[in-house]
């Protein structure tokens, strides 16, 4: 999965198409990602012992990760993304990184 938690993403398809917002958390299993502000759900809760006022609830859904689309932090544009081995670090390792196709900026630090 090319998108991780904190990333800056843009939705390109379906209700919330066009709307930015940062991923709150990553189910790679189902290949869905929760993005602040978008897909809101409502939730009608009764009044119970947790939440005495009830009434209704928005949420996030989740989205298909295929649905959504990285934000460039340099170039602030969505783009598609790869990986790059960059060397650094300790024992002449090779780091893995990710980078902006359109501006070939990397996006990890």
């Amino acid at each position: 999965m090319k998108v991780k938690k904190g990333d800056q993403v843009e939705i390109i398809a379906g209700k919330d198409k066009g709307k930015r917002g940062e991923i709150l958390s990553v189910d790679r299993d189902e290949d869905r990602v929760i993005v602040e502000g978008a897909n809101i759900i409502y939730r009608h809760m009764r009044p119970s012992q947790e939440m005495q006022q009830g009434g209704i609830i928005e949420n996030e859904g989740p989205i298909h990760v295929s649905n959504v689309m990285l934000v460039c932090p340099s170039c602030d544009e969505k783009s598609r993304i790869g990986y790059r081995f960059i060397s650094g670090g300790a024992e002449d390792r090779k780091q893995k990184v990710r980078y902006c196709k359109k501006c070939d900026e990397i996006i990890d630090n």
